[in-house]
């Protein structure tokens, strides 16, 4: 494995992180006062667009597309240095095009959409003039299994006909959100893993109602998380992504990338908490010293830099695997580093809440907001305890071989035994 970073990479990491600090740093307290004198919670401030319109100009724009017709055409390895930049702050990854879920359902519709897709749908995300929503997670089923989705999908003359609910359908309350990629049933009697089929759904289908949003302890994110209500909505052949049956084919090819993504971003906050931590410490003063000169908490930011560095490594090791022997091969890496990026940067955003005291739980600082998102992201594209079981089929793997083995042996043997002389 080589880590070393492309030419390219290091151009568009210098270009980035020029961005961020000419721009993005200074624009997060603008955001706060736009959303404040909004009173919409999901207002689309004007310093968004502002940025956004730079990114461009800088060409800081689909970073995350693996497609050179789409973006820069970067790989996951060079990718991922960028997306742990655009984690430092709230506003970057939508600065620069690169948010989820569009940029997984930008892949799905250039792996799987038609060309009417494309051209109705991921030209205007490419474009960055509308935002998209994934639904998938439904309240009354425990949907971190795949196949217990149970959203009504049946067949009705040349088209589809949906019934069901979905939660936490984050982005559907951005104020540009104009379409849903959603997943149900449409065979449920079938094989487990080709019940599902992935169907594209306008915002303003007939049918589909927004219920309410979803607030994370307490915080109503600007793009919202949904509970969405599809009551007797048309779907035509045509909006069906691969056909019927492929929705659980189609999940996995969407979600690996963007576990990646998702990492890097955790990488991104608990370096941006790291730093705000050093800078608490070094000036403020308790009992005539420094925070900084008080043993625990140089213990703490000793911690913070060894598990940083060690959850860097294995997420540029699974990016590398990607990008070398394909994602079904990085399985155990890319579950590996859901459950140890969001773990890890919540600790380290924990610990600078506590150097921060009263101030670390407030708005002035971006730790109650960082902590927030990495204790949801714990459950976003699978809980940890689902990943965990990933990997520990893998280490289980051989030794079921080999007690399987050890079995037959054995059977033979008693076989032997009771056999007539």
């Amino acid at each position: 494995m080589d880590f070393t970073p492309t030419e390219r990479c290091v151009d568009y990491r210098e270009r980035l992180l020029a961005f961020m600090d000419e721009h993005v740093y200074p624009a997060e307290k603008t955001y706060d006062d736009q959303m404040r004198a909004s009173g919409d919670p999901h207002f689309q401030p004007p310093i968004i667009e502002e940025l956004k319109v730079e990114a461009r100009r800088r060409g800081l724009w689909n970073l995350f597309h693996p497609h050179p017709d789409w973006g820069p055409g970067l790989t996951n390895a060079e990718y991922a240095p960028l997306a742990e930049i655009m984690g430092r702050s709230h506003l970057a990854s939508e600065a620069c095009n690169c948010s989820a879920p569009d940029t997984g359902n930008m892949e799905v519709l250039t792996l799987f959409g038609t060309d009417e897709h494309k051209q109705r749908w991921l030209v205007p995300l490419l474009d960055g003039t509308i935002r998209s929503a994934f639904a998938m997670t439904e309240p009354d089923v425990a949907s971190s299994d795949a196949t217990n989705i149970a959203m009504s999908m049946v067949r009705d003359g040349d088209g589809w006909v949906l019934n069901g609910r979905k939660w936490w359908t984050s982005n559907a309350l951005h104020a540009n959100c104009k379409v849903l990629i959603v997943m149900g049933k449409t065979d449920p009697d079938g094989p487990a893993h080709t019940q599902q089929s992935m169907m594209v759904v306008p915002m303003d289908a007939p049918g589909v109602t927004v219920v309410r949003a979803l607030p994370v302890f307490g915080y109503q994110d600007r793009e919202g998380h949904a509970e969405v209500q599809f009551e007797n909505v048309r779907v035509p052949d045509a909006d069906v992504l691969a056909g019927a049956g492929a929705g659980f084919l189609i999940s996995q090819a969407r979600l690996g990338p963007g576990r990646i993504h998702h990492c890097m971003r955790a990488v991104g906050m608990a370096e941006r908490a790291l730093e705000l931590m050093c800078l608490r410490a070094s000036q403020r003063v308790t009992f005539g010293r420094p925070l900084s000169e008080r043993a625990n908490i140089g213990d703490w930011i000793a911690e913070a830099r060894i598990e940083i560095e060690m959850v860097r490594l294995l997420t540029l090791k699974a990016a590398w695997m990607m990008d070398t022997v394909g994602n079904k091969e990085a399985r155990t890496e890319i579950a590996a580093i859901k459950v140890a990026a969001p773990l890890m940067a919540l600790k380290i955003v924990d610990r600078a809440i506590q150097v921060h005291g009263g101030a670390g739980v407030s708005d002035d600082f971006p730790l109650a907001t960082f902590y927030a998102h990495l204790r949801a992201l714990r459950f976003a594209d699978g809980p940890d305890e689902v990943h965990k079981r990933t990997i520990a089929r893998q280490e289980l793997r051989p030794y079921r071989v080999y007690a399987e083995a050890a079995r037959l042996e054995q059977t033979k043997a008693d076989a032997t035994k009771g056999a007539p002389g």
